[in-house]
């Protein structure tokens, strides 16, 4: 199964180049502003671009508009697997994808040290593809300032439940993949420090 991995577009999308696969993947950030504008854009060209069978998609803290569940979930085309602290078994993979970030300037779907223990406390032992927007602490995380700004909680979930893949955007600087393990992680950050869309889409065969 061959996965076409990509992150952090924010609104840039129309000008990727990607390769063929089976599934398509988004790890969050397809707006830049956040508005109904911007995610109905971007939603049609999600669903169309590409000969993908499968497409995974879920929100970023710069999705502000996708924090109205029930406004987004309307929106969604047929073929768009949106997950939301939630998961879908896709061709004998089980995903599991959650918007959620440490807070961070009250961007959407932020939360406190004492509340985002309870998004990952709902991730399943037995997923194969974990999907969030942001990293786990100490893995591709590392902002400019030489600061890693990832999720500790979320690691320990990680390191205990040991998916095959572990995607992810949200720090630009970290783009690029690492095996730990029997985990291979995957920072698709498509849009480099300076939002410029640089980076290429990772594939990954699972």
């Amino acid at each position: 199964m061959r996965l076409v991995c990509i992150s952090d577009t924010h609104g840039l999308h129309d000008g990727l180049v990607l390769p063929e696969g089976d599934i398509l993947v988004h790890a969050g950030d397809v707006c830049n502003h956040g508005s109904l504008v911007e995610a109905v854009r971007f939603l049609g060209w999600f669903e169309s671009v590409g000969d993908y069978q499968h497409r995974v998609l879920i929100a970023g803290n710069h999705d502000r508009v996708f924090e109205d569940d029930a406004l987004i979930r309307g929106l969604i085309p047929e073929n768009i697997h949106y997950l939301n602290d939630s998961g879908v078994t896709v061709d004998g993979l089980h995903f599991w994808g959650s918007p959620v970030t440490p807070f961070f300037c009250n961007w959407a779907f932020n939360r406190h040290e004492d509340e985002i223990g309870r998004h990952w406390a709902m991730i399943p032992d037995d997923v194969d593809v974990l999907v969030t927007h942001g990293p786990a602490q100490g893995i591709l995380d590392r902002i400019l300032e030489e600061e890693e700004v990832g999720c500790p909680q979320l690691l320990r979930v990680v390191e205990r439940i040991q998916p095959q893949l572990h995607l992810f955007g949200h720090i630009h600087e970290g783009y690029g993949t690492e095996i730990h393990g029997p985990t291979r992680f995957v920072n698709a950050s498509i849009c480099t420090a300076d939002y410029e869309p640089m980076n290429l889409p990772v594939v990954i065969d699972l």
